[in-house]
């Protein structure tokens, strides 16, 4: 950490707490803002990437807690014994007590499914085709977001599962899209917007814990010089992001998240047609 220039360390630590600010508080931004960024500063991409997950895996944990207690969200991780799926299971059963916990935990799930089905896809599909995906439907997403910011999106697991298995799909296709499609997919599948961020915090938490474990079993390492400096920006920035989110009303929150949404999906087609 201390071998950076000094300037280079507080740089890096206003984009860690830029960034996880504007991540926290809308649900999507972090890595795909950051991890550009932090390559064209000259960081390479074997310590950005790792430095990168290590951060969000840190702070995104550190941000769900903070808006659980903001109360922005609910999560008990209590085993509800009584649940039909708990009793099925006998000893092993387990389901959380809340509900937003249990979205938590399948997005969970369905990080180590869509992961592991992206690795079986041919690796020669064009780039650009795929960027061009995920910007459209992110860009759909957000323009839905806003045209029905009012009405109340009926919630089914079947949406949830499916959204989860197609994010991280496209995350270990691409290294982004998560947030954006988790987020608003939440919003859309009937899910408070001020939930459905807290619980992609965790989700993409979760996320990263695979990424990391994954890289380091693979043989790679963590940049100590870059990783401290991105996880103490990004997770100063978290309280902040809580209160944020807190305080703004539920229909302009939404309001702001779908728009959010829509521009980021704009900005990937843009991006991937130059």
């Amino acid at each position: 950490m201390f071998s950076l220039a000094i300037t280079t360390v507080v740089l890096v630590f206003l984009l860690a707490f830029v960034c996880e600010y504007v991540d926290s508080t809308l649900g999507m931004g972090y890595g795909t803002t950051l991890t550009p960024v932090l390559l064209v500063m000259g960081f390479a991409p074997l310590s950005v990437v790792p430095a990168v997950l290590l951060s969000e895996l840190v702070t995104g944990a550190v941000a769900a807690l903070l808006h659980h207690r903001a109360g922005n969200v609910h999560f008990d991780f209590r085993n509800d014994s009584g649940h039909r799926i708990a009793r099925k299971m006998g000893k092993l059963g387990y389901m959380p007590r809340s509900l937003d916990s249990r979205i938590a935990v399948v997005l969970g799930g369905c990080s180590l499914l869509g992961a592991v089905a992206a690795v079986f896809v041919a690796v020669e599909i064009p780039a650009v085709y795929l960027k061009l995906f995920i910007g459209v439907l992110v860009l759909a997403m957000g323009v839905v977001i806003l045209a029905k910011r009012g009405a109340t999106g009926s919630f089914s697991w079947a949406k949830i599962t499916g959204l989860g298995v197609l994010a991280a799909f496209n995350k270990g296709l691409s290294g982004g899209g998560y947030g954006p499609l988790v987020t608003s997919g939440q919003i859309l599948s009937g899910v408070h917007s001020r939930s459905s961020v807290a619980i992609t915090s965790l989700a993409e938490s979760f996320t990263c814990l695979v990424g990391v474990v994954t890289y380091l079993a693979l043989g790679g390492g963590i940049d100590w010089k870059l990783a401290p400096v991105l996880v103490v920006g990004a997770v100063l920035s978290a309280p902040v992001a809580a209160w944020t989110v807190k305080r703004l009303r539920m229909e302009k929150f939404t309001t702001v998240v779908g728009a959010a949404t829509a521009v980021l999906g704009a900005l990937t087609i843009y991006k991937a047609l130059m």
